[in-house]
């Protein structure tokens, strides 16, 4: 590979980082509003002995969103549950190559049958325009329901980022003190 094209994969690695680094950034004041809204319910109804249905709602459909949202940001931050043995300890050559086995062999396969699955589950909400099975509860259902879709397309563009980085540590084009995970460009 040209270093042209090594400068092209770095490119789109820093650009996926960056996007993610953005979403995760923004998705964790919906971690602070979650959290005003949770007490504000609680105030409410055993303080007050107020409730209201689309009120408890909207804070398990940003605990949803959160979730969805932000896999890409932790996967960008290696914050997803790894089993540690060998991986720490090892070259950042072998980090690469599991790196690139676990994004071709497990995230993009579970990523596709989550599409797949999700897909129709998705463009039905919208035909359907649905929402809350609860009387008084928040409309819009389908809009919650998408985030599958877009934990689908973040997830798997940081997934592209790790198997570039990883193809980059490979082919000797990254900086040599640099494992996949030390690689990322910090905002």
């Amino acid at each position: 590979m040209t270093d042209g094209g090594s400068g092209v994969l770095a490119a789109t690695v820093r650009f996926i980082d960056r996007l993610n680094e953005t979403v995760g950034r923004a998705t964790s004041w919906l971690v602070l509003s979650m959290v005003l809204i949770t007490c504000l319910v609680a105030v409410l109804r055993y303080g007050f002995d107020l409730g209201w249905i689309w009120l408890q709602e909207v804070y398990v459909w940003m605990h949803g969103t959160i979730i969805m949202v932000a896999a890409g940001y932790a996967l960008l931050h290696d914050g997803h549950v790894r089993v540690d043995i060998i991986y720490r300890s090892a070259s950042a050559r072998y980090k690469a190559w599991v790196d690139l086995f676990g994004v071709l062999c497990l995230l993009f396969p579970m990523l596709g049958i989550v599409w797949w699955t999700a897909w129709p589950y998705v463009l039905t909400s919208w035909h359907r325009h649905e929402e809350s099975r609860d009387a008084g509860g928040m409309q819009g259902l389908y809009l919650l329901k998408t985030m599958m879709l877009v934990f689908c397309v973040l997830l798997a563009l940081q997934g592209l980022a790790l198997a570039l980085r990883s193809l980059l540590v490979l082919l000797d084009r990254a900086d040599s003190n640099e494992t996949p995970k030390q690689a990322r460009a910090e905002p």
